[in-house]
């Protein structure tokens, strides 16, 4: 099992330190924060893109295909009663000249993120306090 240490940083902020990595996140002015840092929630949709990006850009260089103005769009579609992300949509922008036998492919390989794997089989939480 890996640890991750979270600590409180002042007023809104809240650190994590894990792999020799500090991430810091803070929350908004509107909410009391000072506005310094992404929020937790912010990091949560970030990770989303950003492991879809991983996939879509290992797929590439695998196939030595140019990553030249790849980018990935999320689109949230937000739940007010819950106020949960209901639906996450991702379009990618594939490179100019994206060979068109590949684009299955590449969505395929996109959706193997482990951070998208986990919200369809999420794990079991236990919090304790000491």
């Amino acid at each position: 099992m890996s640890d991750m240490e979270i600590t409180f940083g002042g007023n809104k902020k809240i650190n994590a330190a894990f792999h020799g990595f500090e991430i810091q996140t803070d929350q908004p002015k509107s909410a009391g924060g000072d506005g310094s840092a992404p929020t937790p929630f912010d990091l949560f949709l970030a990770s989303l893109g950003t492991c879809a990006g991983i996939f879509a850009v290992g797929f590439m260089q695998s196939r030595k295909l140019s990553t030249e103005g790849f980018k990935i769009l999320l689109s949230f579609d937000w739940d007010e009663s819950s106020h949960l992300v209901k639906k996450v949509t991702m379009k990618m922008k594939l490179p100019d000249g994206f060979p068109p036998q590949y684009k299955d492919a590449i969505l395929k390989a996109t959706g193997l993120c482990a951070v998208k794997r986990h919200l369809h089989t999420p794990p079991a939480f236990e919090i304790t306090a000491e």
